[in-house]
């Protein structure tokens, strides 16, 4: 397991050392731009905190190797390594997730509109899977074991899954140094504010009934 775990971490530091050769962020002017949060400007990003105050906290964070609470309804829990969490990723377009999925746990259909995202299985066993978009819809799916890895293209629908006895845990590397998330059950069901009844069951062919029992679930 330990040998599997090494080569599942070694394709995570490998991807993320190449990515940013090939992020939009990838012209860089200087050696890093460290994020400054207290700033209330806002900017495609954050604002670059004074060179003479970075320190070495700036690009460093702790707690990945915890286990994420997945006493939730669909059993998961993403932790990120965003800039927000690292502000030395300010500007170098990348950043991690730890996954953590219970037995039978689900990470849900979600899309990032700002980064493709590659994991690597670090125990259990994980189905996995992304829709293509229209008009084909077409799903590319695989189980995998550890030491294994999968792509989700940027702005594609995707999923995990567990699929094993115990519990799953996936490392992943995203090309954005905050992907952004949209769960389709939340877009769908729980926007404010929310999108009509009657018109979500047009659309599903349900009786808005149904509709307004769904949006109570969330």
């Amino acid at each position: 397991m330990a040998s599997k775990q090494a080569v599942a971490l070694f394709g995570v530091i490998a991807l993320t050392l190449y990515l940013p050769f090939v992020s939009p962020f990838s012209d860089l002017l200087q050696d890093f731009c460290v994020a400054n949060t207290a700033d209330k400007v806002h900017v495609d990003g954050f604002t670059c905190k004074d060179p003479k105050a970075v320190e070495a906290n700036d690009f460093f964070m702790t707690g990945f190797e915890k286990e994420g609470d997945v006493n939730n309804p669909v059993g998961s829990k993403v932790k990120s390594a965003s800039a927000k969490q690292i502000p030395g990723l300010n500007t170098l377009g990348l950043s991690m997730v730890r996954i953590d999925l219970a037995p039978n746990g689900v990470n849900p259909p979600h899309i990032h509109p700002r980064g493709s995202e590659m994991i690597a299985v670090i125990e259990g066993t994980m189905d996995v899977g992304f829709v293509t978009s229209a008009p084909e819809y077409r799903l590319f799916s695989k189980v995998l074991n550890p030491g294994d890895v999968f792509v989700f293209p940027m702005g594609l629908v995707h999923y995990q899954r567990n699929t094993g006895s115990g519990k799953a845990i996936a490392i992943g590397a995203q090309s954005s140094q905050n992907a952004g998330v949209v769960w389709m059950h939340s877009a769908v069901f729980n926007s404010t504010p929310t999108i009509p009844s009657d018109m979500l069951g047009k659309v599903y062919q349900v009786d808005s009934n149904v509709i307004d029992q769904v949006k109570k679930k969330f």
